[in-house]
C-alpha cells in the first residue's frame, strides 16, 4: 500500500513538472495574466507534490536519536516558504492586473489559440490525476495522497478561468476579461496561502491538535474497558503528524502486565483510528471513593 501512494505522489509531482513547462511556454507565447496566475499555481502545486512525495517516504523512517519525534516539521518550515511564495506571486500578478486595467490601451494577447489548446491539455491532466489519485487514496487511507488530491481540485478553477479569458480575448475581443480573471486567481491565491501559512505556524508554535479529533480521542479513552478516568491530555502537531500525551486512571490492585494490556490495547485503538497519531499512555492509580 505505501508503495501505491509513493507511485501517486511521484505522478503528482511530475504532472505539476509538465504542466509548469506548458504554461511558461504558453505565458511567453501569449501574454495572458490568467494563464501567470495558473503558472504560478501549477509551480506551487509542483513545490506541494514534491513535499507530500517526500512526507510519504520520510513517513517510513523511525526517529533517530538526533530526532526521537522524527522530522515531519521540515513540512511546517516548507509550508511557511510557500506561502510567502504565493503572496509574492499573488502580490506581482494583481499589480500587473490592475496596471493593464487602468492603462488608456490595454496590451492585446497573442497567440490565444495556443493558449487555449495548453490550457485544454492542462485541464484534462489534472482532471486525470485527480482520477488516479482518488483511486489511490481510497485503497489505502492515504491522507497525504488525499489532501493533494483536494489540491489539485481546487486548482481547476484558475486554470478553466484562464481558458475562459483566452477564449474571451480571442473570440470575443475582450483582453480585459484575462486581468480580471488574474485579479481573481490573486485573491484565491491569498486565501490558500493565509489558509497553508496559518497552519504551518500553529504547529510550529506547538498549537493543540483539531478539536474534533482529540474528541474522538477522549470518547475512545473515556469508553475503554477498566480505564476510571483520564487527565493531562496534550497534543502538538508537526507536519502530517500528530503527538497525544494522556494519562489514564486504573485500579492500583491491577499487576504490571494487566496495567500494561491495558494501555497497549487503548493505544493500538487510537492509531488505528487515528493514523496520523503517536500516542505515549502514562498510567496512574485512580483515587479510591471516599
Amino acid at each position: 500500500m505505501t508503495h501505491l501512494a509513493l507511485r501517486a505522489g511521484i505522478a503528482s509531482f511530475l504532472v505539476a513538472t509538465v504542466l509548469v513547462l506548458m504554461k511558461l511556454w504558453a505565458v511567453a507565447q501569449t501574454g495572458s495574466l490568467s494563464v501567470a496566475a495558473s503558472l504560478a499555481d501549477s509551480a506551487m502545486d509542483m513545490i506541494l507534490s514534491l513535499g507530500a512525495m517526500t512526507a510519504i517516504f520520510y513517513a517510513q523512517r523511525p526517529a533517530d536519536e538526533d530526532h526521537p519525534f522524527g522530522h515531519s516539521s521540515a513540512e511546517d518550515i516548507a509550508a511557511l516558504g510557500q506561502a510567502v511564495f504565493i503572496f509574492v506571486s499573488a502580490g506581482v500578478i494583481a499589480v500587473a492586473a490592475v496596471r493593464r486595467l487602468i492603462h488608456p490601451e490595454p496590451p492585446s494577447l497573442g497567440r490565444e489559440g495556443a493558449g487555449i489548446v495548453v490550457m485544454t491539455v492542462s485541464i484534462l491532466l489534472t482532471l486525470a490525476l485527480v482520477w488516479w489519485q482518488g483511486r489511490v487514496a481510497r485503497a489505502t487511507g492515504n491522507r497525504v495522497v488525499a489532501a493533494d488530491r483536494l489540491h489539485y481540485l481546487g486548482d481547476l478553477i484558475p486554470s478553466i478561468g484562464a481558458l475562459f479569458a483566452l477564449l474571451a480575448s480571442g473570440r470575443l475581443d475582450l483582453p480585459a476579461v484575462d486581468s480580471v480573471v488574474a485579479l481573481a486567481a490573486a485573491g484565491l491565491m491569498v486565501v490558500g496561502a493565509l489558509k497553508i501559512g496559518r497552519g504551518a505556524f500553529d504547529a510550529l508554535m506547538d498549537r493543540q491538535a483539531d478539536p474534533d479529533l482529540l474528541h474522538g480521542i477522549e470518547t475512545l479513552v473515556r469508553n475503554w474497558p477498566e480505564v476510571r478516568g483520564f487527565h493531562d491530555l496534550k497534543s502538538r502537531t508537526a507536519g502530517s503528524r500528530v503527538f497525544i500525551n494522556l494519562h489514564i486512571e486504573l485500579d492500583g490492585d491491577l499487576t504490571l502486565r494487566e496495567a500494561h494490556d491495558i494501555g497497549a490495547g487503548l493505544k493500538r485503538t487510537i492509531t488505528l483510528a487515528y493514523p496520523q497519531v503517536e500516542v505515549i499512555i502514562h498510567k496512574d492509580v485512580a483515587h479510591r471513593p471516599g
